[in-house]
């Protein structure tokens, strides 16, 4: 399970143990530079992908790569790495080439040009954009622990994100995998990733999305998580019985 942006592998603290309980092995690795005493500046999304690829390749078999906004582009770079039972995309970030579907996607991509240089920077999480936009669906008390929680993120990895179409290198550049089961989830309250973007990221990965219409963007910890869990399972159980 990949986590996204400002986060850690702490933000599956819960999710996973659904997926523990019905048997699975769950890894829920620190992207780098995400790690208590660590620092992302410089870090770009392929150094992201190539940490990732690199823990799947040394696993027994194929696994199943489960990834969260950013880390839901991390983990569509990964599938073109290292080889996958399926992918899972919660809220994910769109890859090179596919567009915003919003004028809030948009102002984004542009926002954080106000911190002058931020490409070669560490980027502090944001207390307002936090709680307006990926914790909205949290009591205050949950708020505060996991904004709490939040770590730097890589200025270089958030431009090669939401400003792609800049990048001479297109780094975050995917298409499909014949044969890879791919499933994308969306919140249709996600303000960050709303539902029209991440079934164009589906459609580019060859996939299909499943929308939760009262949810937002935190998909792995916010009210009705249990309910996103329950139908990757399902998922999964069909799709890994079909290729068994």
């Amino acid at each position: 399970m990949v986590h996204g942006a400002f986060c850690a592998g702490w933000i599956w603290d819960d999710f996973k143990t659904p997926f523990e309980a019905a048997g699975h092995l769950v890894l829920t690795p620190d992207l780098p530079g995400h790690s208590p005493g660590t620092d992302p500046a410089g870090r770009s999304m392929s150094d992201y992908a190539d940490h990732i690829a690199a823990i799947c390749a040394a696993c027994a078999a194929p696994p199943v790569l489960i990834g969260h906004s950013l880390g839901g582009l991390v983990a569509q770079m990964t599938a073109r790495k290292a080889p996958l039972a399926a992918l899972v995309l919660l809220a994910p970030s769109a890859p090179w080439g596919v567009y915003g579907s919003t004028m809030e996607e948009g102002a984004s991509a542009v926002s954080l040009y106000a911190l002058g240089a931020f490409w070669l920077q560490s980027v502090a999480p944001d207390r307002g954009l936090a709680n307006g936009y990926s914790l909205d669906r949290l009591d205050s008390d949950a708020r505060k622990a996991a904004f709490a929680r939040m770590v730097p993120e890589s200025g270089r990895a958030l431009w090669e994100t939401l400003n792609w179409w800049l990048d001479p290198f297109m780094t975050t550049q995917v298409s499909a995998r014949p044969g890879l089961p791919v499933l994308a989830m969306a919140g249709g309250r996600d303000l960050i990733h709303p539902a029209a973007t991440v079934r164009q990221t589906a459609r580019k990965m060859g996939g299909e999305t499943v929308v939760f219409e009262d949810m937002s963007h935190w998909l792995p910890g916010e009210p009705g998580w249990e309910a996103v869990a329950d139908r990757c399972l399902a998922w999964l159980d069909g799709k890994l019985a079909a290729a068994a």
